[in-house]
């Protein structure tokens, strides 16, 4: 890329270009200054993969009473009653916007098409065939780019959170970008940066996901809660060299069932809803049925027939199941689909109130990377992209809050950057071969390790083996080259390097860095919690503890239960 000068201070900026940070930029007044950062390109976010739907209370038959009651029995108890009451009323208005904005969403004469997914009593599933995510992220980042006050800063990657020392306000971030690590200043900042299913080394997460804003929140001091919550994807496509694709919980709403290699239908055996129950129980089936039936569980896998549903209605929903199934040479026509769990969505995140505020003055989260309490234990299927809408539009209170502060000037406008000075960090090509060996040997054995010991099932021998490895990793880390000149810079003090293929190493470094930290943090949170509950289950603490009924909450390297709001 050509060098681009960014502004050295913003209103705003957002750190994340999925659906949270596309609708987050869109609410912010237009008279704010905007900068989206997003460390790809605007078009690739875990966001853009969501392929079920969007779910809303629009149905003659339903009610946001109903969806209400679904999402807190799909949390186990602990989803936040005032935040799913929120979630739920809003839905309805939050669907028009993005109509509004341009969302095609599938229409039957002439109304809004509606589906089942698992856990919901009602059709109450918006989509666009089967990339429902594809279609809003393409829409809101076609109105983003049409924005005058948002500027958008592509392939650049935030580092850290800039405290203000005396207040320990946030104040901006310092960013890796172009190759340099520099600094921008801002009255606000939101991280909205998705999940960290990349941790796992089965996920239906896209490389992006590597838990950047739960782990730079978390190094600050920002207060995070229920990390171990993890909801694992029961039918992710399982093949040789393909990618962990996810196939929807819509084709199993629509009449899709799993058989095992001897054709048996076996979710019955584990649960009177068979494959429409939560997710987190029909993936425990198929590792549970794997454990007793398969030679090799973890290389192994079971089907998901598609040849129920009437041939029409395939073609006209899943698409691009159809489509990726194809290209794996799979003929979902004609044949079944080798399926097997795979992490997929993260309850956990940084704690947020309301309007998205953190504990850091100045800091918010909003979407995968909050925990707004709206998914308890385990997330009712399609809330996620409509977690992202309905409090991403809380931001636009945000210039009235700001001003308030005395934040906000009258007529603010961008500031260019001013000239600063650089440190320069250099490394010969071994020195640099060396480290990167050290890197790529870390971003390898760290997802198998946490999927091997906090994955779908866990327990407490193995999680503190595997919490003594990842903190000796972590010291390994620090002890780099590049990471010693990294963390000694202060704030302000910009720095220039000067070693291969900087852009991509830079890139590995601080990945590495945020997944080392975020599998520290599941790990030591799900040792913590010793009962089962929604997408965290023990085998050696089977059972729903009712003195569990708590959100793990965790500071630095402090963990407590604090209460669930159920009023």
């Amino acid at each position: 890329m050509s060098q681009i000068n960014i502004p050295s201070e913003f209103d705003v900026l957002v750190v994340g270009a999925g659906a949270a940070g596309l609708y987050t930029a869109l609410c912010l007044p237009t008279e704010l200054q905007v900068g989206l950062i997003t460390k790809e390109t605007v078009s690739l976010s875990a966001s853009e993969w969501a392929q079920g739907g969007i779910a809303a209370a629009i149905a003659p038959d339903d009610s946001p009473q109903l969806h209400i009651e679904d999402t807190i029995q799909a949390g186990a108890g602990l989803c936040d009653r005032p935040a799913v009451e929120f979630l739920a009323q809003h839905a309805s208005s939050c669907i028009k916007s993005l109509v509004n904005l341009g969302v095609a969403f599938d229409r039957h004469n002439n109304r809004l098409a509606l589906t089942l997914e698992a856990a919901h009593s009602r059709h109450r599933v918006l989509h666009a065939a089967d990339t429902t995510g594809k279609e809003v992220t393409t829409t809101l980042t076609a109105q983003v780019l049409q924005r005058q006050n948002i500027q958008v800063i592509q392939q650049a990657l935030a580092l850290s959170l800039w405290l203000e020392p005396q207040t320990n306000r946030c104040q901006g971030i310092s960013l890796f970008y172009q190759g340099q690590v520099t600094w921008i200043k801002a009255s606000a900042v939101v991280l909205a940066t998705g999940g960290g299913g990349q941790v796992f080394a089965q996920t239906t997460n896209p490389a992006v996901s590597t838990g950047d804003g739960v782990a730079i929140a978390w190094r600050a001091g920002a207060i995070l809660r229920d990390l171990e919550f993890v909801q694992f994807h029961p039918t992710a496509l399982t093949k040789p060299g393909a990618e962990r694709f996810l196939i929807s919980e819509a084709v199993r709403g629509e009449g899709a069932y799993l058989v095992d290699d001897q054709g048996q239908r076996f979710a019955f055996n584990y649960h009177p809803a068979g494959e429409l129950a939560p997710r987190d129980v029909v993936s425990r089936a198929i590792f549970s049925h794997l454990q007793h039936t398969a030679a090799d569980p973890a290389a192994s896998h079971v089907w998901l027939d598609m040849r129920p549903i009437p041939t029409e209605k395939i073609r006209h929903r899943f698409p691009n199941i159809i489509r990726v199934c194809h290209r794996w040479g799979i003929d979902v026509f004609s044949e079944p689909i080798p399926v097997a769990p795979a992490a997929h969505y993260w309850m956990g995140g940084i704690l947020t109130d309301p309007m998205n505020r953190t504990n850091i003055p100045g800091l918010y989260a909003v979407g995968e990377t909050a925990s707004t309490g709206v998914h308890g234990a385990n997330r009712l299927a399609s809330n996620s992209l409509l977690e992202c809408i309905v409090f991403g539009a809380q931001m636009a209170y945000l210039k009235d809050e700001l001003t308030e502060l005395g934040f906000i000037s009258s007529s603010p406008s961008f500031k260019q950057a001013t000239q600063i000075p650089y440190k320069s960090f250099t490394l010969s090509e071994s020195e640099w071969n060396t480290q990167q060996a050290q890197l790529e040997f870390l971003r390898q054995q760290l997802p198998r390790l946490v999927w091997k010991s906090a994955g779908i099932c866990r327990e407490q021998s193995a999680m503190a083996a595997a919490i003594e490895t990842v903190e000796s990793w972590q010291y390994n880390f620090s002890t780099l080259p590049v990471s010693e000149f990294i963390f000694t810079l202060s704030p302000a003090e910009s720095a220039t390097f000067d070693f291969p293929n900087i852009e991509r190493q830079l890139r590995l470094w601080a990945e590495t860095r945020n997944l080392l930290d975020i599998a520290y943090l599941i790990l030591k949170s799900a040792a913590f919690r010793t009962e089962s509950r929604g997408g965290h289950y023990r085998l050696d603490y089977p059972q729903t503890d009712p003195n569990w009924q708590a959100h793990t909450i965790v500071q630095k390297h402090n963990w407590w239960k604090a209460p669930v709001f159920t009023q």
